[in-house]
Parts: structure tokens; sequence; C-alpha cells
């Protein structure tokens, strides 16, 4: 068993019931994704098209592959990542939202979308705020060529462990509160804590794969 094989293993014990494992590949190898993939696991996480691209043809022969956009949604790379990706985790907007439910019906798909909320002041995030949200959510809910599965959101950096877990449970009932099942939040460092406050889906990269490699000189 290689090492990530084995941290994979380790988190696999560790994830209660009903709470599932997005492996964060980004700047990582095919030959990472492939790794893992051998143990069972399914779903990965991307935030660059042009990085997943060439790494899902290198990987067309796992048929069985789920590929999640995570990064910031771009509109000029909607139709890229409805074609590529079976769940979107960062629709923030009605705009992007109503893009996203054009292109797909055009290109025959129907992603799983998460939208990313902003529970707490944060300038270097982005994200319906949850009033606004809720204002939208009759038109947002109805969109064709999408299914609005649940929410994703992400903790300020410097919040200490009580704010994290007031911003997850704030989540959790946001979701609730619309109907939603899933979840997204929780990465490396706090999924732990997203876990026991309702997290259905936690982004797990470095925790999983390691350090990243350096990036290109």
């Amino acid at each position: 068993m290689t090492e990530i094989q084995n941290r994979w293993q380790q988190l696999q014990q560790r994830l209660p019931p009903g709470v599932n494992l997005l492996a964060v590949s980004k700047m990582q190898p095919a030959s990472a994704v492939r790794e893992l993939a051998a143990c069972g696991q399914v779903d990965f996480g991307e935030s660059r098209v042009q990085e997943a691209l060439p790494k899902q043809e290198a990987l067309s022969d796992l048929k069985n592959l789920r590929w999640h956009f995570i990064g910031r949604l771009q509109a000029n790379k909607v139709r890229a990542v409805v074609k590529a990706f079976s769940w979107i985790h960062s629709v923030d907007s009605m705009t992007l939202a109503e893009r996203v439910s054009r292109i797909a019906l055009e290109e025959g798909c129907c992603p799983s979308v998460l939208f990313q909320v902003k529970l707490r002041s944060d300038p270097a995030k982005g994200g319906w705020d949850p009033q606004s949200l809720r204002e939208n959510w009759p038109a947002l809910s109805r969109l064709p060529g999408l299914h609005s599965s649940g929410l994703m959101t992400m903790a300020p950096l410097g919040f200490d462990v009580h704010e994290r877990q007031g911003l997850f449970r704030d989540c959790r009932n946001l979701a609730d509160e619309l109907n939603l099942t899933q979840c997204s939040m929780g990465m490396s460092g706090d999924w732990p804590e997203a876990a026991a406050c309702g997290a259905t889906w936690v982004r797990v990269g470095s925790a999983l794969f390691g350090a990243r490699p350096p990036l290109p000189s």
C-alpha cells in the first residue's frame, strides 16, 4: 500500500456515516488519482479546467470517476465545466446559475449544483448572501438543466474552532430550510468539525495527498 493509499484508508475509517470524501486532486498528477481510484475512491475535485481536462483524458479508462468542479466558476468557462464535470460546487449568483442552466440544456447535461454561500464577512471569498439566496430560491430552484443539490461554504482564514462550528451549523440549517440534502464544507484542517455539524461532502487535499508539489518556475 502506498503512502497516499494509507492516508485514504485512515480517513475513511474516521468519516462518520453519511459524509462523503471528495479528494481534492488539483495540482496532483493523474498517477496519484489512479492510486486512490484503485482503493475505491470515486469523487475527485479540481479547480482549473485547463488542468483538469488533460488529467481526465489520461484517466479516461477509469469509467466510474466523478469529477467535481470546486474552483471559482468564471462565465467564460461554464461550457467547458458543464461538459467535463458532473458536480459544480461554486455557483454564487443568479446570473451564473442561469448561464449554467442554459448551457447545460444546450449540451444535454444535468450537473448537480451546489450554491456557494457567504455566511460571514470575508473579502477573500464570494457567495450568496443568505437572505438573497432565500429571496431568489423560488426561481433558482426551478431552473431547468441542473439539479439543485445543496450548499457549499468555506470558513474565513483565522477563524477559531468555535467560529468555524457556528459557520458550519448555519450552513447546515440554511440547507435544511431550503430542503437541500447536500452540504459541501470542511477541508483538510477542519473537516472533522464540518462533518460533526452536518457536512455531507468534505474536501480533502493535503491531508490525503500530502504537500502539494512546487509550482513550475
